[in-house]
């Protein structure tokens, strides 16, 4: 059986990799021969947030790198479609296995429906609720373009169901659960991030901001001079800052000044970025990822958007959203920083609502399911 996996950002090289393991051992197990090509969009063509989790997360190098880079959702979903195609003619798979919620997403399943090829969506059902948001839009048609859809937890589940799509929907526990155990140890033993940075378990406070309803040059601002306020008066905050941040903060639009309690850093590789959650005292963000790995590592989070796609991380009591309103923000911080150093009273500390951790075998056993029935 040949798969055709299609990633484009860093989020989908961390789901992969389990997966691509799970599909070696099947192939080693006997049965069906998995064929994996990896098809690299170059959505996140920055070798910092591309080149690097290849090697950290020892994943098979892309068997195509379609290099379309950046520009308006638009431009850089049609360039991905047409190159799509021309990969999917080339390499005639017997399924599409597409990740999450990105432009390289909904560009691969477009790409493979208009060819008739089955497609196979891993974290299917996740709802935001929020039109505005591009991911959203991907998820949606996503999931009602794919034929096998692989839910990571019981409330995408609903959502699928809700949405009549019932008969395709599987809820195998999700995938990030299975790479932040398996990765969690490797940044353990291989990460010196702390060490290089001069940090202290559970003194610091990491940030992340990629959203464009954060990244807009006015709201940028009013959430790098909050957590300036809060590097300054509360706990010093470690922001690796995304490209296109630095891009913006480089522009006439922004004027601002970077306070030197803010220790802005380039971005890291995923195991920097486990070890530096994982011994973190908060976490600020506006990604879903993170929010999840935040939970599994028990580091308090706080969220900075005004929904998430994410609810059980808020019903575990591990996290906070806040948007980008300044006091909002600051009471959440002063709410994790007024709890026992151990961190939050996380309720899902077996990580129940995402699974067991062996999402990536039970994805590939309803892949290899799929084809079996297919072929008969």
């Amino acid at each position: 059986m040949r798969i055709v996996s299609i990633v484009g950002a860093r989020p989908q090289f961390v789901k992969l990799a389990p997966v691509s393991r799970a599909m070696a051992a099947a192939s080693s197990a006997g049965g069906v021969e998995v064929e994996d090509v990896i098809v690299h969009t170059g959505q996140h063509y920055d070798a910092s947030m591309s080149d690097v989790f290849f090697d950290e997360l020892e994943i098979p190098r892309p068997g195509m790198h379609l290099e379309i880079g950046s520009g308006s959702h638009g431009a850089q979903t049609g360039r991905m479609l047409e190159a799509i195609e021309n990969s999917l003619q080339e390499s005639d798979p017997d399924m599409v296995v597409i990740y999450g919620d990105t432009n390289s997403t909904v560009a691969g399943a477009l790409a493979a429906a208009k060819l008739h090829i089955p497609i196979a969506h891993i974290e299917a059902g996740l709802r935001s609720f929020n039109r505005e948001m591009p991911e959203e839009i991907n998820r949606v048609v996503a999931d009602h373009t794919s034929d096998l859809l692989l839910a990571p937890t019981e409330t995408a589940m609903k959502n699928l169901r809700d949405e009549n799509l019932t008969d395709r929907s599987f809820n195998t526990g999700d995938v990030m659960l299975d790479a932040v155990h398996f990765n969690s140890r490797l940044a353990e033993e291989r990460s010196g991030i702390l060490e290089r940075l001069n940090l202290q378990v559970g003194e610091y406070a990491v940030a992340t901001l990629h959203r464009p309803a954060n990244t807009d040059a006015g709201n940028l601002v009013r959430v790098l001079d909050t957590l300036g306020e809060i590097a300054e008066d509360r706990i010093p905050v470690v922001f690796p800052a995304h490209p296109r941040t630095v891009a913006i903060l480089e522009s006439s639009e922004a004027q601002w000044s970077k306070p030197d309690s803010l220790l802005m850093i380039e971005p890291v590789g995923y195991l920097d970025m486990l070890r530096l959650l994982r011994h973190a005292r908060i976490a600020l963000t506006d990604s879903g990822g993170l929010q999840k790995e935040a939970l599994f590592l028990e580091t308090p989070c706080v969220t900075l958007r005004e929904e998430t796609e994410w609810p059980e991380t808020i019903d575990a009591g591990g996290n906070i959203l806040t948007g980008s309103n300044r006091e909002k923000i600051l009471d959440a911080v002063n709410h994790w920083l007024a709890m026992n150093q151990s961190g939050p009273d996380i309720e899902s500390k077996n990580d129940a609502p995402f699974g067991d951790g062996s999402a990536a075998e039970k994805i590939v056993e309803k892949i290899l399911e799929f084809h079996t029935k297919k072929c008969r």
